[in-house]
């Protein structure tokens, strides 16, 4: 096991286990993808358009993440507009990177200083709290991830 950001314990990513099928034993490999900010499993947070540090679906993170890709958030106009403006262009197809753009509705694992420059600014996406890393908590306040989620949010 490895440590990042200084004190949190990072999962295991993949581990091997022995399942007996009828036919003797057989070697399957499990993901743990991690907690999420609720101290529950992490949820994924989209396969359309695919998602997250190692483009598999789940806001989880590992110490080369620089940017920790860890906040779920289903993005809006607004913050497209405001991560545009800011110097990351989002919504703009890029497809030497296999990156299909965003449109507002679509679902992203966002930079979590990212989603707290967008919260100081007024155009915080909405954060789905039950796929946002537990790691998001070393830079944003669970209090202002609920203020500002899909869960706890009316004008959802």
């Amino acid at each position: 096991m490895s440590t990042y950001f200084g004190s949190s314990v990072f999962a295991i990513l993949f581990f091997k286990i022995l399942v007996m099928d009828g036919k003797g034993y057989s070697l399957v490999f499990m993901s743990v993808k991690g907690k999420n900010v609720l101290g529950a499993e992490l949820q994924d947070c989209s396969t359309d358009p695919m998602t997250g540090f190692f483009r598999d679906g789940c806001c989880r993170t590992r110490e080369d993440d620089t940017g920790r890709h860890v906040v779920c958030v289903r993005v809006t106009a607004e913050f497209l507009e405001f991560s545009k403006r800011v110097g990351n262009d989002l919504s703009t197809p890029m497809p030497k990177y296999d990156f299909p753009g965003l449109k507002p509705g679509d679902q992203w694992c966002l930079c979590a200083l990212r989603w707290q420059e967008a919260l100081e600014s007024g155009a915080a996406p909405l954060i789905d709290l039950h796929a946002t890393h537990e790691a998001a908590l070393n830079y944003i306040d669970l209090e202002d991830m609920k203020l500002n989620s899909i869960s706890f949010n009316p004008k959802v």
